[in-house]
């Protein structure tokens, strides 16, 4: 479905296998988790002691630039 039309998508799934599909297609996969704290307001998202998925993975550059995908990740936060 996500292939099917060209544009861009939000999709909220915490399966790895998706995940990647939707990165792939040029898409916007958000987490269970942070789809859930969004919902709740008193938590915080995306606090620097929080570990997520796609933080796990070593980086080279500046520790503190979020990446494309966390960026991405963002700015799709902030549409809903």
């Amino acid at each position: 479905m996500i292939k099917a039309e060209h544009r861009e998508w939000i999709v909220v799934t915490s399966d790895r296998e998706i995940i990647r599909s939707v990165w792939a297609s040029g898409s916007i996969p958000i987490s269970s988790e942070d789809f859930l704290s969004l919902l709740e307001p008193s938590e915080q998202l995306y606090t620097d002691e929080e570990t997520t998925e796609y933080r796990r993975q070593r980086r080279k550059g500046n520790p503190k630039t979020l990446s494309r995908k966390e960026k991405a990740i963002r700015r799709a936060l902030k549409k809903l």
